[in-house]
């Protein structure tokens, strides 16, 4: 199972366990060994529940780009890139050379 939460369940099963909880149907120990996480990390979790429960989301939010450079470098790297085609006959391989 993995560590992440919201790899492993979706917001309305959590959505859920948190309103039975609320309402004195489910017992915290129970959803603590579903969700498989700490006390803290569920009353987090529930505080944000009770904040909003319609927009509750577990979903991750990323708020940078990963692996992504600068257009201006790009530019610059296909600028500078010459492909100059060599035929291998010994292997029957084209090859390109990046100088």
């Amino acid at each position: 199972m993995s560590k992440q939460l919201h790899k492993n369940f979706i917001d309305y099963q959590v959505k859920s366990f948190f309103k039975g909880y609320l309402d004195k149907k489910i017992k915290i120990n129970y959803i603590l060994q579903m969700l498989n996480i700490k006390r803290s990390r569920l009353f987090e979790l529930l505080v944000k529940y009770r904040k909003d429960p319609d927009s509750f989301s577990i979903q991750y939010e990323k708020k940078t780009i990963n692996r992504k450079i600068n257009p201006d470098i790009e530019k610059n790297i296909i600028k500078e890139l010459v492909f100059s085609p060599r035929n291998d006959r010994s292997r029957g391989v084209l090859q390109y050379a990046h100088y």
